[in-house]
Formats: structure tokens, C-alpha cells, sequence
């Protein structure tokens, strides 16, 4: 069933932690292959697995620097 003219169906949403975002991060897009098999991957994604450190920190301490490396790493496979 849709929803009425002009109206959208609500989407579901699903909790995102650090442990499923992780899990698997080229099934979440946002990484590609180059040419010669280099991964590339999008700030946005690696903003997006950043963010999840923090909050599975509680949304204190710790260092944006290091969770962006971190995030970064983690994205690369290193």
C-alpha cells in the first residue's frame, strides 16, 4: 500500500553501532578500487565510521584526529 499523494511512507530505521558499522565497510558504499587495486574511499564514509567510535565512547573524550585514522585504517584494511 503507498502512502497518500504528497505524503511520504515513513522508512524504518535501524540502530547503527560501531560493531555492525565496521563489520563490513565496502558493503556500506563508499569504497572503490582504483585501477591498480588501491582502495579509495569517500570522506563522507570515513566521517560516518569516525562518528560511530565516538559515540560507542559515550560522546566523550577521546580524539577526532585519531578516530578519523582510525576510520580511515579500518576502511583500507590495514
Amino acid at each position: 500500500m503507498s502512502a497518500p499523494a504528497g505524503r511520504r511512507a515513513p522508512k524504518s530505521r535501524t540502530a547503527r553501532t560501531a560493531s555492525n558499522a565496521i563489520a563490513d565497510p565496502a558493503a556500506a558504499g563508499g569504497v572503490q578500487k582504483t585501477a591498480r587495486g588501491k582502495i579509495e574511499i569517500e570522506r563522507a564514509q570515513i566521517a560516518r565510521l569516525a562518528y560511530t567510535y565516538w559515540e560507542a565512547r559515550g560522546c566523550q573524550g577521546g580524539s577526532p584526529e585519531e578516530d578519523w585514522l582510525r576510520a580511515e585504517q579500518q576502511l583500507q584494511g590495514d
